[in-house]
């Protein structure tokens, strides 16, 4: 009986040993796996290095950024200074043709003024307009030539316009009729109006003479320095209209060349600068070598500079 209860309480015992014995196991827990936190350490630092990469790039993306920014700051700096020196370029162009053209119009408006040659020159008054006008070599001069000539010769007896004298309005001594002997002494009358300033009585005896002598070989002269007469006075709309009655009526004279010029003036002067454009380039085209189409290319070159 004895030995049963020992063997009962050695059982008891060693049971109560084994259960305390699986509790302490199971409430310990197991050791990590080396392997394991080896690669959780790697993975940790390679995504701190990623995000220092990232930083990194990031920061030289925003100082290449900032560095183009100032580059184009820079670039429009340029810009703004170049557009200013090309503005300033451009007016000074723009005044230089202006003075050019001052220069020109009073070398011209002066050349209209120049004295007589002399009652003795047979010649005196043709060649004396034809420096006064440029008259283009070449270009039908010798038909106007002689005409002047023709008109020197007969007002040879006149002395220019004051020997005789036009008849004359007694309050503004403007001519209010023909003189005699035909065209060349009226002519030459009106012409010496013009030389001498007299613009207004200019135009009446310019007037005059081409309705009393539209067939005169002098008309086409006369028509031209009608339309400069009106220039001088700056009418212009009715220099425009004289000097395209050049063209019109006497499409073979040698005053075609200056009369273009002047049509292109006129049509420049009045903000017409397509058509002025156009004639100052058949100018050029038509009579490269002369006077007028040097002209004509000074004011082509004022006109396209205006433009910008």
């Amino acid at each position: 009986m004895t030995r049963r209860r020992g063997a009962c309480l050695a059982a008891t015992t060693c049971l109560v040993g084994s259960t305390l014995l699986l509790d302490a196991c199971a409430t310990t827990p197991p050791e990590k796996d080396p392997v394991q936190i080896k690669l959780n350490d790697l993975d940790t630092r390679l995504a701190r290095i990623e995000r220092v990469v990232a930083n990194q790039s990031l920061l030289q993306l925003s100082n290449d950024l900032e560095a183009a920014r100032a580059d184009i700051r820079a670039l429009h700096n340029d810009v703004d200074e170049l557009n200013h020196n090309l503005d300033a370029a451009r007016k000074q162009q723009r005044d230089l043709y202006a003075d050019l053209d001052r220069r020109l119009s009073a070398i011209e408006a002066r050349r209209v003024g120049v004295g007589a040659a002399g009652a003795d020159g047979a010649s005196g008054a043709g060649t004396e307009e034809s420096a006064a006008a440029g008259v283009v070599p070449g270009t039908n001069a010798g038909a106007n030539a002689g005409a002047d000539a023709g008109a020197g010769a007969s007002a040879a007896g006149v002395a220019g316009a004051g020997a005789s004298g036009p008849v004359t309005d007694a309050a503004t001594g403007a001519p209010n009729g023909v003189l005699p002997g035909g065209d060349q002494p009226n002519y030459q009358a009106a012409f010496a109006l013009l030389k001498d300033n007299q613009y207004e009585k200019a135009i009446t005896a310019f007037e005059q003479f081409l309705s009393s002598f539209p067939d005169s070989p002098l008309a086409p002269n006369a028509q031209y320095w009608l339309g400069e007469a009106f220039y001088v006075t700056r009418d212009v709309p009715d220099a425009l209209s004289s000097f395209q009655g050049v063209l019109d009526k006497y499409p073979d004279s040698s005053k075609l060349p200056d009369a273009m010029l002047k049509i292109g003036y006129c049509r420049d002067e009045l903000k017409q600068f397509d058509q002025a454009e156009a004639i100052l380039n058949d100018v050029v085209t038509r009579f490269g070598d002369s006077p007028a189409a040097a002209l004509a290319k000074l004011r082509l070159q004022r006109i396209e500079a205006e433009k910008h």
